[in-house]
């Protein structure tokens, strides 16, 4: 039967050279809205620990605001030399979108890297070059690379003199951290009560002024500044803004988790929001909790659940944002995740949990070893409910990472995550343009 009459010959062709030349259409050659960007990095951070973190303090039955975000993908944290990521190598592929060997701390001339949009420099400096404006958080040091290795580079991590000097003249628009030792000149005593401990004489926090900073120490100094603020430097504790030590070694020195003086990563992230707001210009900022990975490796749980309640709180104000600003990107991953965590049930609330497992494998109650259970917040039927928490070791791991995203071009995060994807829906919302997947070539 002749097929002309309701259906053209030539119309048929017509289609099957159509869907010949654009088989291979794709994503990428599609208009792509651009906006904002909100990167959190809770550093050291797989499902289990988000799932401790969620059951002690919203509920089993509960939802935190990490669990609400709309996207969500499985990540995989492999590096080019190594299984398990380091942190300054996790920065790097964050910042670059390239895998990179373990012991890579940015681009440097000993390290080449090259990033996935052809630069010799991060994303985050690429935007700074567009005129964008930009902000590093960090609960850590200055130095802590899951921050600074977006602006700065070494041959070794630990030469915090180099990092901390390219991180302050970087001229990012808002830089909150800790480290105020690592900005000052040896002996110096600075605001924190420390001494410093540059080698190079170089007082950074003088560099930073003379670079049109306003510079602040405190949470209080911090909400106080006036909304037109051109340039911020936040120094919020001479090292970390937190105590990494043992439960039972903090007691003993009757030191708290956090420096009370030192605001939250979610009160930087609320106070640059603020800042941003008066510049009305495009943005990228970098969050980094860097006390859930250093609790971890300490396997220190009340203070890796507790750091990691703070960079949910810091996703919580992303979301709420995101309501009135609707070209925002909103993505969180880790790069790793620090001690293995694992949540396990126990019965008595009241009773001391032993100090490991059968297997050998530490335990921790509310206070440590050797201390009485977690006690959950109530599930659906107002039951709280004990549980400990064990640990596999205190290195990082190539555990189960989780990387989740919401709003803006958000569904580019797909079930299936390599760690140089975080880095091409980053791009995508800045720029407008999706990069090829990174292939090693």
């Amino acid at each position: 039967m002749r097929t002309d009459k309701c259906f053209p010959e030539w119309l048929l062709v017509f289609i099957l050279v159509f869907i010949c030349l654009f088989s291979n259409y794709s994503l990428a050659d599609r208009a792509i809205p651009t906006g904002s960007v909100i990167f959190i990095h809770p550093d050291g951070v797989g499902a289990a620990t988000w799932g401790a973190m969620r059951i002690f303090f919203y509920g089993p039955d509960s939802l935190s605001n990490w669990d609400r975000l709309e996207r969500m993908g499985l990540y995989r944290s492999h590096v080019l030399d190594a299984t398990n990521s380091s942190s300054h190598c996790g920065g790097t592929i964050h910042g670059f979108g390239v895998k990179a060997n373990f012991d890579t701390f940015g681009n440097t001339p000993e390290k080449p890297v090259r990033s996935l949009s052809e630069k010799d420099y991060s994303i985050l400096v690429e935007a700074q070059k567009a005129g964008m404006a930009t902000v590093l958080i960090n609960s850590g040091h200055i130095c802590e690379p899951g921050s600074a290795a977006f602006v700065a580079n070494s041959a070794k991590r630990s030469d915090t003199d180099n990092i901390s000097a390219q991180v302050v003249n970087s001229g990012v628009d808002v830089i909150l951290s800790g480290g105020e030792i690592l900005l000052l000149p040896e002996g110096v005593i600075g605001f924190h009560g420390q001494p410093g401990v540059r080698k190079d004489g170089r007082n950074l926090i003088d560099e930073a002024m003379a670079n049109g900073y306003q510079v602040v120490y405190t949470r209080d100094q911090l909400a106080a500044l006036p909304d037109d603020v051109d340039k911020v430097f936040g120094v919020f504790a001479s090292y970390h803004t937190f105590y990494d030590l043992p439960e039972e070694e903090l007691a003993a020195k009757n030191l708290p988790l956090f420096n009370p003086q030192a605001p939250t990563v979610a009160e930087m992230e609320t106070a640059a929001l603020r800042i941003l707001n008066n510049k009305h210009k495009q943005f990228i900022m970098v969050i980094e909790q860097e006390g859930t990975d250093n609790f971890a490796n300490c396997n220190n749980a009340i203070g890796t659940l507790t750091a990691l309640k703070q960079a949910d709180d810091a996703i919580g104000i992303a979301v709420e944002y995101s309501k009135s600003h609707p070209d925002l990107l909103i993505i969180t991953a880790s790069d790793s995740e620090a001690g293995g965590m694992q949540v396990c049930s126990v019965k008595n609330p009241d009773k001391h949990l032993p100090p490991t497992s059968n297997n050998g494998a530490p335990i921790d109650g509310i206070s440590g070893t050797n201390s009485t259970p977690f006690i959950a917040a109530p599930d659906r039927n107002g039951v709280r409910l004990p549980f400990g928490i064990t640990w596999a070791g205190a290195d990082d791991y190539a555990g189960g990472v989780i990387a989740r995203a919401q709003g803006l071009n958000s569904n580019m995060l797909q079930n299936n995550v390599d760690n140089t994807d975080i880095y091409r829906i980053m791009y995508a919302t800045l720029f407008g343009k999706i990069l090829p997947p990174y292939t090693g070539k």
